[in-house]
């Protein structure tokens, strides 16, 4: 009788202590997949909006707002263009920090137009375009961006150029590098759409606060003249500190023309994992259908990429 008793005991025990076990391991994967980080988040590009912020119909103080509301993205990407005149107003830029920070949206990085070319020929006048991206960058670590995006415009011949857009770089960088903020580039026309032309540039500049921001449609050379986008994205993802999902035009739920799944996992293969930016540019659908329509075709290959 006590050797039954002691049996039923042990078969009880034991399997309470398989159900616990179980149990746990259950509760292990459930909370692991729960806490797994997804394989890159999205953010929003302001100039995916520029129709409506050119012509009246927002406000740049309602980005954030708009991001969160319309879309339910939570991070940000500022173009300059549309407060051009208040890189140094406090009061403005504190306005815009606050409104990001209501909406629960996080400020990633400021892209800088119209401020000169830091690859300029004459050096006076990059050392000028150079102090006049300061602004921003003292704007974007008021905002609480990591970057700020600027171009690599230059003339002369291809060694020059690369000479002069390093230089110009390497002076922003170094200024904005005890502000905590990274000067990235983007593939962006001329010179700068040559992935290997801005690899170089890269290499010549040699600091690990400059990158590159690939946009994967921006390929255009100069008139007739194109870089392979997935070659140029392959390149530039050695040096990336943020990624531009550009879109033109849809057809049954794909860009017409950029083969996503094949440029995310060229993204992923990096190592990337950080923000991928929407950014549309096309004409038909208008631009929130755009943007839905970009939003829904990441989420489908990040899941697709993650499977």
């Amino acid at each position: 009788m006590t050797t039954l008793k002691t049996r039923r005991e042990f078969l009880t025990s034991t399997g309470m202590m398989a159900a616990g076990l179980a149990v746990t391991g259950l509760s292990a994967n459930v909370a692991s997949a729960a806490d797994a980080k997804p394989l890159y988040e999205i953010s929003l590009a302001q100039w995916s909006l520029h129709h409506s912020l050119f012509g009246g119909k927002m406000d740049n103080l309602d980005f954030a707002k708009v991001t969160k509301q319309e879309f339910g993205i939570d991070a940000v990407e500022y173009v300059n263009q549309f407060f051009k005149d208040k890189g140094r107003d406090q009061k403005y830029l504190g306005e815009m920090k606050q409104r990001a920070e209501d909406h629960g949206v996080k400020s990633l990085l400021i892209m800088v137009d119209g401020e000169g070319q830091l690859g300029d020929a004459d050096k006076a006048k990059r050392k000028q375009a150079v102090e006049n991206h300061h602004q921003w960058v003292e704007a974007a670590k008021f905002l609480g961006c990591h970057a700020v995006r600027v171009n690599a415009g230059s003339t002369g011949s291809y060694d020059e150029q690369q000479d002069r857009a390093a230089d110009g770089l390497r002076q922003l960088t170094e200024f904005a590098e005890p502000h905590q903020i990274a000067v990235i580039v983007e593939n962006h026309g001329g010179l700068s759409s040559n992935g290997e032309w801005l690899t170089g540039v890269m290499k010549k500049v040699d600091h690990p606060n400059c990158g590159t921001l690939p946009d994967f449609g921006n390929f255009r050379i100069k008139t007739g003249e194109w870089y392979d986008r997935y070659k140029g994205v392959e390149e530039l993802m050695l040096y990336a500190k943020a990624v531009s999902a550009k879109s033109h035009m849809f057809a049954d739920g794909r860009e017409v023309y950029t083969d996503y799944h094949k440029m995310m996992k060229i993204v992923i293969d990096a190592g990337y994992h950080g923000y991928v930016g929407i950014e549309w540019e096309g004409s038909t659908p208008d631009e929130h259908e755009g943007i839905r329509l970009t939003k829904r075709l990441l989420e489908q290959v990040r899941d697709d990429l993650s499977a």
